[in-house]
């Protein structure tokens, strides 16, 4: 049976061509237990790979036909080759990380394969310190950055004795007991869908009042979900489908120092070390505007209840100032906490379907001008992607092999060359980079620019 897709999620498939693959991923590293080496973590993947039971989510197939009227649904994969999904790579000598990030720049240049479950699952032997790799690609029409992480979650445990952990894509105890049939016609329906669909009525009765309220606030420069002041610069152009990858981690520590001094969140901190990693990275480029850079900053609307088991998108959007015209790191805090402060003000008093279509409505701009050839040509509605993912707090562990290592890698698109990820895991947070290879040269310098912009932050906040 063919079930609708959401608009939301529909979107990330319409829009997917060769040169702008829609999905996202992470690289894991692990650490194998004491007195395993990696090819006993290899050992425990093949025998989860034997044992053949995959989750509903991860047989998902995306398919459109005359019932649908053109229109996107999900079905399950009736012909399901686990195999195909979970895949086996190998580093080559020395195996160094670098060599790990090349072949993962390599892997998420490619295409997932429409006519079937829309993931993969690299298991990547061959790192010269002992350690097990795992890269997982997934479609952003079947879950969304927070739902991934979510996802991949489950696999893990905070007890490195525990031994009988699943994998990733495997088939859950709760989602072995029977379903209910699902029954058709409006006398079927409880009464809290009922509910919701006539409350889904009356908030889109609201959202005329609501898109005056946004498009009166881009045209002022406050932050919402909709912005005019955004330069033309380097990574506002057309992009390639090839894609290179840079990572690393700093001590979450550090980061929350600089958000108590500067009475600052951490997620202002990160885009404020975006915003001075930016800022040079332009600047020895000979690329870097007089008007600050203006970053859309996704909002998680996932809840507590939210399950990653059902997929879907539940984001929203803010556009922040990153204060890249500003020479001093402390202005630049300055500016980035008091830009989403204005964003978060802008979102009060909404309800999730409002805040949606406001933040689809402050990205079409993209859809537009990419299908208008315009990218390059006229401002664009912000510069760059930059989100925070936040992912396990304590040190977390699959069949006694220890996470050693989670950095996100996601989607540049057209006129967007450049999207900064973070994901927060134990007592670090990690910097993905993914960048249009031709567009964005030298990406892995914006690494040491992350650096040196934490140290000088430290400096102005006087925690150095």
């Amino acid at each position: 049976m063919l079930l609708p897709m959401s608009p939301t999620d529909s979107m990330f498939l319409l829009t997917e061509s060769r040169e702008h693959p829609m999905h996202v991923g992470s690289l894991q590293l692990f650490q194998p237990p004491e007195g395993a080496n990696a090819i006993d973590v290899r050992s425990m993947f093949d025998a989860a790979i034997a044992a053949d039971e995959v989750a509903p989510l991860f047989q998902k197939r995306a398919r459109r036909s005359i019932t649908t009227l053109g229109q996107w649904g999900w079905e399950s994969d009736g012909e399901f080759d686990l195999e195909h999904h979970v895949r086996r790579n190998a580093l080559p000598q020395p195996g160094r990380v670098l060599e790990l990030l090349a072949l993962c720049s390599r892997l998420h240049s490619t295409l997932l394969d429409r006519n079937r479950p829309l993931w993969e699952i690299h298991l990547i032997e061959g790192l010269d310190d002992g350690r097990y790799a795992l890269y997982f690609k997934v479609h952003h029409a079947l879950v969304d950055g927070v739902a991934a992480t979510r996802m991949l979650s489950r696999m893990l445990s905070v007890d490195p004795a525990q031994r009988d952990m699943p994998a990733p894509w495997a088939l859950r105890e709760r989602e072995r007991s029977p379903r209910h049939p699902e029954a058709g016609g409006l006398p079927a329906l409880p009464f809290s869908a009922v509910r919701a669909a006539l409350e889904a009525v009356g908030e889109a009765a609201g959202l005329v009042p609501v898109l005056a309220r946004t498009v009166n606030r881009g045209l002022n420069e406050q932050s919402g979900s909709m912005s005019f002041s955004a330069p033309k610069t380097m990574f506002n152009v057309p992009i390639t489908g090839s894609r290179r990858f840079a990572a690393q981690s700093w001590p979450m520590e550090r980061i929350r120092q600089v958000g108590k001094a500067g009475d600052a969140t951490i997620n202002d901190v990160v885009l404020a070390l975006c915003s001075g990693a930016l800022r040079a990275y332009m600047a020895s480029l000979d690329a870097l505007p007089d008007a600050p850079l203006i970053a859309m900053v996704p909002v998680s609307l996932h809840t507590e209840d939210s399950s990653a088991d059902g997929g879907g998108n539940a984001v929203g959007a803010v556009l922040c100032n990153l204060g890249t015209h500003l020479d001093d790191p402390g202005l630049r805090l300055r500016a980035v906490h008091h830009s989403m402060i204005e964003g978060k003000e802008s979102l009060k008093g909404l309800s999730q379907l409002q805040i949606l279509a406001m933040s689809a409505i402050g990205m079409s701009p993209l859809i537009v001008l990419s299908a208008l050839r315009l990218n390059g040509v006229i401002r664009p509605p912000f510069n760059l992607v930059i989100s925070n993912v936040p992912g396990p707090r304590k040190p977390m562990y699959w069949n006694g092999a220890r996470l050693d290592g989670l950095y996100p890698l996601s989607i540049p698109l057209d006129g967007q060359a450049l999207n900064i990820t973070c994901t927060s895991y134990s007592d670090e947070i990690a910097f993905g980079l993914t960048g249009c290879r031709r567009t964005v040269p030298h990406l892995q310098r914006l690494l040491s620019y992350l650096d040196d912009e934490l140290g000088a932050l430290e400096r102005a906040v006087g925690v150095a």
